[in-house]
């Protein structure tokens, strides 16, 4: 995946760094001890965990979406190994080959006749006629194995250069108005279509190793093909959505930025669940963590306990199932989301984007796409499950509280507040020119409803304010200002509000916090 970041989100990055940007990154594993009490806590009632019947959610994937979601073992633990890059050493080359249809072929050329000149046309006809005389014998390479990587690209057939022939495929790419356009690309060479591959992964943002291991791979296997020195595999033998297969991965692997303790993940492996899922609308693949509860029954019925930021959330997952196993809260099914393992963001820039800018988004692919779709593989009780985020991600999820009913999906029933970095949201705002009125007022939630009927826990460390005074400005609410404020104004309307200050600063007090809401709202 290539990672763009826009001007406008660099230059509101410039003027805004984003509450957690490079402070986040150790409170999964890190000062979990913090002999925090409650500073303060509001009169409200607390929550309870509610009873009711699982809610049945529509589900909107689209059917590509649908049909690129991946569910398998856990995988956060294997380690990729980089491909062997050079030329003279020993390489295996396997190939799958796929029956060539030559009526089908002949239709599509006709089709799109247009789009060659008279030269190539006879020259494609002559070439069929060819194949068509081969009968079962005429094989086309489909899928490319190189030392176990599966090649992102076609290789010529043996017949594609014959008497002065090109290699051709029709693809489709956008043009200068952004809609999509069907193109002929062709090539005379083996050497040019070597060029283009180049020219089009540089595009991409592939690094030149990557490239340059790409265009070696593909000469091996064409020089191997014409040599006949290789295997031939089965049709459908390579498993194209295996991470180790592919050669992206072995260049894009960043496994190693999420943060977890290593021993306490394997002792639960079995019990997760890792979905790959891609959302359209953002444009992103996310990789999802579902962890299930000791004594899983497919047949009955569990909240889910909904975490955003995986990369360090997943790392809680471990204790706040052993809570379940010693018997200190009842089970649920822990979710945590974050993006594809290839996906690399150290400044926190995406994460911004996403769950402040984006929000909006994120919230349709949460509550249309990727709930439903946890609704279709297991049994949830959607009235009880909690939506949880923090600093940016309780930006987001104040954002979905007070849209949620905007939804004929409902997917949560409670939601964490932590330590919402409004003040992030209130630069985006005034670089955009949008009025802070509308989150101000919490969304127009209370002008369009007469009650809030999910449950809420507002959070923060009763330290956290200095951490992030460099970024104040001028008429600013500080972070526990803002969370002051929106305490009133959940109050005011008599919402079912759970109001905790730790003794903290900004992050440290995430994994207790999570044990004790887990033990609190799901008790046993």
């Amino acid at each position: 995946m290539k990672k763009t970041v826009t001007l406008l989100l660099i230059l509101a990055m410039t003027l805004s760094m984003t509450a957690c940007a490079g402070k986040q990154e150790s409170s999964s594993q890190t000062e979990n001890s913090l002999g925090s009490e409650t500073t303060e806590s509001s009169s409200a009632i607390p929550i309870q965990t509610q009873t009711s019947s699982p809610a049945k959610l529509t589900n909107k994937m689209t059917e590509n979406e649908l049909e690129w979601v991946s569910k398998r073992e856990l995988t956060l633990l294997d380690k990729f190994e980089k491909p062997n890059t050079d030329p003279n050493a020993e390489h295996n080359v396997s190939i799958e080959f796929v029956k060539g249809d030559t009526e089908t072929t002949r239709k599509y050329l006709d089709e799109n006749r247009d789009m060659f000149t008279d030269e190539e046309y006879d020259h494609e006809l002559r070439k069929l006629q060819k194949r068509a005389e081969k009968g079962d014998d005429d094989l086309l390479p489909s899928t490319i194995i190189v030392d176990g990587f599966v090649l992102p690209y076609f290789i010529p057939a043996e017949d594609d250069f014959y008497d002065g022939g090109s290699y051709w495929f029709i693809t489709s790419q956008p043009d200068e108005n952004g809609e999509t356009e069907l193109v002929k690309e062709s090539f005379k060479s083996f050497e040019e279509y070597l060029e283009y591959v180049r020219d089009r992964d540089t595009e991409w943002g592939y690094s030149k190793e990557l490239v340059d291991t790409e265009i070696m791979y593909l000469q091996i296997a064409y020089d191997a093909l014409k040599s006949g020195d290789y295997e031939t595999l089965p049709e459908g033998t390579a498993d194209h959505r295996d991470d180790h297969m592919n050669l992206w991965f072995a260049f894009n692997d960043h496994r190693d930025d999420w943060e977890f303790d290593r021993d306490a993940v394997e002792a639960i492996k079995d019990s997760v669940d890792e979905i790959s899922i891609y959302d359209e609308e953002m444009g992103k693949e996310f990789t999802v963590h579902v962890t299930l509860p000791p004594d899983y029954d497919k047949d009955r019925t569990y909240p889910v306990f909904f975490l955003t930021d995986g990369i360090w959330r997943f790392g809680n997952c471990p204790e706040l199932r052993k809570c379940m196993e010693n018997g200190e809260a009842a089970p649920v099914i822990l979710v945590s989301l974050y993006y594809s393992y290839d996906v690399t963001d150290p400044d926190q820039e995406m994460r911004y984007e996403d769950l402040v800018i984006n929000r909006e988004l994120l919230l349709n692919f949460i509550t249309d796409n990727l709930m439903p779709y946890l609704c279709e593989n297991y049994n949830i009780d959607c009235g009880n499950s909690t939506l949880y985020g923090h600093s940016d991600g309780g930006v987001f999820t104040h954002h979905a509280l007070f849209n949620s009913d905007k939804y004929e999906n409902q997917p949560f029933g409670h939601y964490i507040i932590g330590s919402p970095a409004l003040w992030g949201l209130k630069h985006y705002n005034e670089y955009e020119g949008i009025s802070n009125d509308i989150y101000m007022n919490d969304y127009g939630y209370f002008d369009r409803n007469d009650t809030l009927d999910k449950t809420v826990f507002l959070c923060a460390g009763s330290l956290e304010d200095p951490d992030y005074a460099e970024n104040y400005r001028e008429g600013d609410d500080t972070t526990l200002e803002g969370v002051a404020k929106l305490k009133e104004r959940l109050e005011a309307h008599n919402a079912e509000l759970t109001y905790k200050l730790y003794e903290s600063h900004h992050y440290q007090y995430i994994p207790e916090m999570l044990i004790e809401f887990l033990k609190e709202t799901y008790p046993c």
